[in-house]
């Protein structure tokens, strides 16, 4: 049987067709060289059958990457690193939060803003020059679940309260200029088009074409601490605990690595696929 003729099982349980270009696309979003991508491809390809789940592709894929080099594997396991930020949602809000500010935005997270009925408690604000963002983050431990027109729709409503009480004549602080709804999942066709329609500005995994967050992600060198390969999972949640979301923030900063009693050896080879993540 040939490999455009094999279904594979989503993790939403859709059967479709096996798509090697697809695999190569995430492949090579990892940074491997083509030769890399094309050797991993060829293994996976010859290993498939009828009915395997996209997870076991997906885990055969970068156990290969990682015996290449680490930050391979990093980057492509980008998605899944972004569950990984769960169960709660406030590491979320923190990585949006951390992905805003490293692009020049003042931030605050969790803070609350007076609309004119209600107040609201805004997950992240972000203000730059002209631009004064309120934002809400929307954090989904499933990934088969999508955020759908109820999201925009509710947000949309507490937007509006908001700016209703800015526009007060005898307001003097500064008004919002965008809403914005950050999800790690999908929208569905509904939530977008509705929030183009009522203005707001919509961000997930794979929205909008061009600067989604995962090409946010990607092009800024901000990947969150949930990437690492070789941080443990224990390691990783303390380092959320403390308010490190970003592999940034670990460069060069052997504290909390001693603090988690971390060997010279290990943190060497750390910092050595941290700084290739953020390209330093």
């Amino acid at each position: 049987m040939e490999n455009k003729d094999i279904e594979i099982i989503k993790f939403s349980g859709e059967m479709v067709k096996f798509s090697e270009e697809k695999l190569r696309n995430s492949l090579e979003r990892s940074g491997a060289d083509a030769s890399i991508v094309e050797e991993i491809i060829e293994k996976v390809s010859n290993e498939l059958y009828q009915g395997i789940s996209t997870k076991e592709i997906y885990n055969r894929a970068f156990v290969l990457l990682k015996k290449s080099k680490s930050h391979y594997a990093s980057k492509y396991k980008l998605k899944k690193a972004i569950y990984e930020l769960g169960p709660t949602g406030f590491p979320f809000e923190r990585f949006i939060s951390a992905l805003l500010k490293y692009s020049g935005f003042k931030t605050e997270v969790n803070t609350f803003l007076q609309g004119k009925c209600v107040s609201h408690e805004v997950d992240v604000i972000a203000i730059k020059n002209s631009d004064y963002i309120v934002i809400e983050c929307k954090f989904h431990g499933d990934r088969s679940n999508k955020c759908d027109v109820k999201v925009p729709l509710y947000i949309a409503s507490r937007y509006k309260d908001i700016l209703d009480q800015f526009s007060n004549a005898n307001h003097k602080r500064r008004s919002p200029s965008e809403g914005w709804v950050v999800t790690n999942t999908r929208f569905t066709k509904d939530a977008s088009d509705y929030g183009k329609c009522v203005g707001l500005y919509l961000l997930s995994w794979d929205y909008p074409k061009g600067d989604s967050l995962k090409e946010r992600i990607d092009r800024l060198g901000l990947y969150p601490i949930t990437v690492s390969t070789l941080l443990t999972q224990r390691e990783k949640q303390f380092l959320l605990s403390r308010d490190v979301v970003l592999c940034r923030e670990l460069v060069n900063d052997h504290f909390y690595l001693d603090h988690l009693g971390i060997s010279e050896k290990r943190q060497t080879k750390i910092f050595s696929e941290i700084n290739a993540l953020c390209n330093i």
